[in-house]
């Protein structure tokens, strides 16, 4: 069952292109190194500059394994370090985590007549 992780944040305004770059390098990253795919969300309607990264795992065991990786990469590291410190507004950050609703089994509904 698919693992959705949607994390929001504030890009600060002053650091915006530099943000959208680095944003650009983790999502490529990311994709390219590790088990899940990300996307960059960007707003359409709503605060302009809450942006957000939308990962999609396999299951909620291969989140943890994925981000234990990540966190034990040290290009990633340097990726990540200087987008959080230098241009998210602090405190802006917040993640949910989602998993797909499954589908209905027509097979139960058999059983039951």
């Amino acid at each position: 069952m698919s693992v959705y992780v949607y994390q929001t944040f504030i890009i600060k305004q002053d650091k915006f292109k530099e943000a959208i770059d680095n944003l650009r390098e983790i999502k490529k990253f990311r994709n390219e190194n590790f088990n899940h795919h990300v996307e960059i969300l960007t707003p359409i309607s709503g605060e302009d500059h809450t942006y957000a990264l939308l990962s999609t795992y396999d299951g909620l065991a291969e989140m943890e394994l994925q981000n234990k990786k990540m966190f034990d990469d040290e290009e990633y590291l340097e990726l990540i370090g200087p987008f959080f410190l230098e241009n998210i507004v602090e405190g802006s950050m917040y993640t949910q985590i989602y998993r797909g609703l499954p589908e209905k089994n027509n097979d139960k509904k058999t059983e039951k007549k």
